[in-house]
Parts: structure tokens; C-alpha cells; sequence
């Protein structure tokens, strides 16, 4: 069921000049565009034991086929710091890239993915920059098979951040359209056009930060980690973002 909030909003996302994207339909540009063997969000660069993840990054974990991104993960023979065995999966980010773009603050971020079904997955997009600057567009746990996490985390603190239930919408193994729009005195979240959550906080006037859209793998802290070594897939149709879409 979708929440009352959801119903008073607006159901039309923010215009603006598409100034950037990414559509998938040509292999992963590699250092030039993306980078998917490190992240400054992670610990050791390339893995992480911490946050709950037994992510181990590798490339090849994304491929691209027919104009889409399937992030794969699957055991990995590596062992983390903290004695749990790793997986293989999925990063891609602009940080550390030829391009590095970054979002700021009055930009729309748009992206079309088919959400996993695996136990364990746990498929987000989010910002990162200089240890902080933490927006995440959304979060998924198939545990809880019709809930997205949407957060504020700017300033490391938990600003507005809520949980978003619905049930014809959010799926297992369903594509759902999701985005974000990065205001200063706002940040407001989208699922399939329509505005689903505004914090009334916003990331301030000067914000911007690199993207990251990765496929994590959760160590059972939080939510089950995976209890078979089947691969876990997730799928991304695009990712898009139109600048000074609106003024929040």
C-alpha cells in the first residue's frame, strides 16, 4: 500500500537539462567514465567487513547486454579481516574516473532498475565524497519485499530519512523507476513519478558528491545473509541526471 504522503505529493518529477547519463547500451567505460575495483566509501578500498557487507569488488561483476547493467555477485575465495568469507560483486562509481562527475546540489537523479529477489542482495544507489556526503536514493533488502530506504545522511546525521512501502510498486524481480532531487533546503524522493518522501532538509547550497550504484551482499547482521552460493543478480536500464531541474 502506498503511504499517504506519496498520495498528497505531486506525481511529477523535476525537468531540467539532462546533463549526463548513462544508458548501457555499450560495454562499461572503464576508468574514463566509471570505476569498479575501489571506492573511498570502503575500508580497504576494494572490500569491505564493515556496514554489515561481504563485498569483495570486482569488474567483471557488471556486464551489459541489450541495453542493460546486471550486477552478479557470487562467493568469493577471498576471506575478510573479520574471518567471514567474501563475494565477488558489482561497483560502479565516479569517483576516482578520467570524467569524475559529481551531482550538486539543484540536480535530479533518475534511474530505471529491476530489483533482486536473492537473499542477501542488496542493490542501492547513493553519494559519496570526502567520508560523508551520503544521499541515498534508495536501498533494497528483498526481506522486506516492498520497502525501499530512502535516506539523508549529509552531514552524518540521519536527516528525514524514512522507509517507503509499496505494494503494487516495489517487488522482487520488478523494474520500478527511482529518483532523487538533490535541494538545498530539500531532498525529494520519486518512485515511478511520484514524489514519495520530502525531508525538508535538504544537503545545503554548496553540496555535490560522486555516485555510486552497486550491488552489496549482507553479512546477516541486519538482514539474512545469503544461505546457498547461487549467484545474486541485479538489473539497471539507465541512470540519469538533469541539472537546476527545480529549486527545492
Amino acid at each position: 500500500m502506498t503511504t499517504d504522503s506519496a498520495k498528497r505529493m505531486p506525481t511529477t518529477p523535476p525537468g531540467g537539462s539532462l546533463i549526463w547519463s548513462e544508458e548501457f547500451s555499450t560495454p562499461i567505460a572503464w576508468g574514463a567514465r566509471w570505476v569498479g575495483d575501489r571506492s573511498s566509501a570502503y575500508r580497504y578500498r576494494d572490500h569491505n567487513p564493515d556496514d554489515n557487507k561481504l563485498d569483495w569488488l570486482t569488474p567483471d561483476s557488471v556486464t551489459v547486454s541489450d541495453g542493460v547493467a546486471t550486477f552478479t555477485a557470487t562467493p568469493s575465495g577471498h576471506t575478510l579481516e573479520n574471518g567471514r568469507q567474501a563475494w565477488h560483486t558489482g561497483l560502479l562509481t565516479t569517483e576516482y574516473s578520467d570524467e569524475g562527475f559529481r551531482v550538486r546540489t539543484g540536480d535530479y537523479v533518475e534511474t530505471r532498475v529491476k530489483l533482486p529477489s536473492g537473499t542477501g542482495a542488496w542493490p542501492a544507489l547513493w553519494t559519496w565524497k570526502d567520508g560523508g556526503n551520503e544521499i541515498d536514493s534508495f536501498e533494497y533488502h528483498p526481506d522486506n519485499p516492498h520497502l525501499l530506504e530512502l535516506s539523508n545522511h549529509v552531514n552524518h546525521v540521519d536527516c528525514g530519512s524514512t522507509y517507503y512501502t509499496d505494494e503494487d510498486a516495489i517487488a522482487p524481480d520488478r523494474w520500478v523507476t527511482i529518483g532523487t532531487g538533490y535541494g538545498a533546503c530539500s531532498v525529494e524522493w520519486y518512485v515511478n513519478g511520484a514524489c514519495v518522501h520530502s525531508d525538508g532538509t535538504g544537503v545545503g547550497a554548496d553540496w555535490s558528491a560522486y555516485l555510486i550504484l552497486n550491488l552489496s551482499v549482507c553479512a546477516g547482521e541486519y538482514h539474512p545473509a545469503p544461505c546457498v552460493p547461487a549467484p545474486i543478480t541485479f538489473g539497471v536500464d539507465y541512470l540519469r541526471v538533469h541539472r537546476e531541474a527545480a529549486r527545492w
